[in-house]
């Protein structure tokens, strides 16, 4: 009888080790959540965000032409994340020649010499002068 309770007993001591580790997995997703909850829309937002500029500044700055009346969200998104790929593209190029003057700060040397060597921004020429 003994064996038998012992047999009986076995699965039961499995099954809340199963459960268990279910139940911490639980409890950590619950505070996984509760962390989410805590830290709120702040962490929602840097989160969801795709642009990094200020889309309301954007948008100002394209009204300021006389040709543009009105811009829908789209555009105003567009040439956001237009803006963002322009500037990380040519400030990697700059950092490049940083880099060979064994600084980590960029100069404004650097985005001439980035301007002057890359085909693709020559219609910046002439324009830090």
């Amino acid at each position: 009888m003994a064996a038998t309770v012992a047999t009986a007993v076995t699965p039961m001591e499995h099954d809340p080790d199963r459960c268990g580790n279910e139940e911490e997995s639980r409890g950590a997703e619950a505070e996984e959540e509760s962390s989410q909850q805590q830290t709120g829309p702040v962490t929602a937002v840097t989160h969801t965000r795709l642009s990094k500029l200020p889309l309301a500044r954007i948008k100002a700055l394209m009204k300021t032409d006389p040709d543009v009346s009105l811009a829908s969200q789209e555009s105003v998104f567009i040439i956001a994340k237009a803006t963002e790929l322009f500037v990380e593209m040519i400030a990697k190029d700059a950092m490049v020649y940083a880099q060979q003057g064994k600084r980590k700060t960029l100069q404004r040397k650097d985005l001439d010499n980035a301007i002057e060597a890359i085909d693709e921004f020559a219609f910046l020429e002439g324009t830090l002068d």
